[in-house]
């Protein structure tokens, strides 16, 4: 079962242009975006209500979608406007609509009961809009659930191994790394602190570390998004007391949208302070790019054994502290949401 009362990140404002549309599916459900050519965004089922046709087949026309089989048009609400060759519209000509919002460059939409939609409970991602760095946006098509998604991002011991030749680094500090889990409310958030470490690849690339450093990995879990901030001061300058603004640092936003119950939409970003004057944000956000694909392919195979061996168990170990906190916070949110109303006696 999904969570459905949340945001979920759609897909980045740069996705949609003007006069554009995009057909995905969410949470087992199929959804057209569009953005009108005046610029507004829409979000509907994507299933024309006449026969059925898929609305992403079809195209943008002014303020409406049209469908390619029978000319219908449907607004951003989801309200049929136009139907060739019949007056009056038919009074159940609609199709579903769900709540979409704009926000720091991302699209997000929301899944479950409209009313409940508050785009004030959207987090916030001032990176993406912070002129002292640069950022990218990226989307991967993961063959593999979502929540293991969100274990893989809540424990980072698996970057020694995984991504050794990029953003790892010493195995050892690792799996010593100083480790505070904290939940409050509807977040988790997991500082590690590694300090006096040797300086990975990409550390070394992006900022010219050539002595030890005091890295930093703070990972905040919110559903159903990861925020990973991360970097490194050279060691003993005033990392871990917020003196950091000499150091390097990266914030990743992963927005983990589930497609199917085995596949998911991997929409991120990377953003970082890397200079940009000798390319360096560049180099940084390829080698970034390249480690998200060692991780999508650990996913994919874990997924595959997982169909394989559906009655296999997992044993937690130390690191996997932060994603045992998530995984309680979405069961709790799930069964919140799934509880039958109180039903009041006469």
């Amino acid at each position: 079962m999904f969570l459905r009362n949340v945001w979920y990140v759609a897909g980045f404002s740069a996705d949609l242009q003007p006069g554009q549309r995009l057909g995905r599916t969410f949470l087992g459900e199929p959804v057209v975006l569009f953005r009108t050519v005046g610029g507004n965004l829409g979000a509907l089922q994507d299933r024309c209500c006449h026969r059925a046709m898929p609305l992403s087949e079809g195209h943008v026309a002014g303020e409406s979608i049209r469908c390619c089989y029978h000319g219908l048009e449907f607004d951003t609400r989801g309200t049929c406007t136009r139907v060739p060759g019949d007056e009056p519209i038919p009074r159940l000509a609609f199709v579903r609509s769900y709540p979409i919002v704009e926000r720091d460059h991302v699209i997000w939409i929301w899944m479950g009961a409209a009313a409940a939609a508050d785009p004030a409970s959207i987090p916030r991602h001032p990176w993406h809009q912070d002129p002292k760095w640069t950022w990218n946006p990226v989307y991967y098509h993961i063959d593999a659930s979502w929540d293991l998604l969100v274990d893989n991002l809540m424990d980072l011991t698996h970057l020694a191994y995984v991504h050794a030749g990029t953003i790892g680094g010493n195995a050892e500090m690792h799996f010593r790394a100083q480790t505070q889990v904290v939940r409050e409310g509807n977040k988790v958030k997991v500082t590690r602190h590694m300090p006096n470490s040797i300086a990975p690849r990409t550390y070394a690339d992006a900022a010219g570390f050539t002595g030890r450093i005091d890295r930093w990995q703070e990972i905040e879990f919110e559903p159903v998004l990861v925020r990973v901030n991360t970097g490194a001061c050279e060691a003993g300058t005033g990392a871990y007391e917020g003196s950091r603004e000499h150091g390097f640092a990266m914030v990743v936003l992963h927005g983990v949208t589930p497609e199917t119950d085995r596949t998911t939409h991997y929409i991120w970003s990377i953003a970082t302070n890397a200079g940009t004057d000798r390319g360096i944000d560049q180099v940084v956000f390829e080698q970034v790019a390249a480690t998200i694909r060692e991780d999508q392919a650990v996913l994919e195979a874990q997924q595959r054994r997982i169909s394989d061996t559906p009655s296999g168990k997992f044993v937690d170990l130390r690191g996997d502290v932060g994603s045992h906190h998530a995984r309680r916070l979405l069961r709790a949110l799930l069964e919140a949401e799934t509880k039958p109303a109180d039903v009041a006696l006469e």
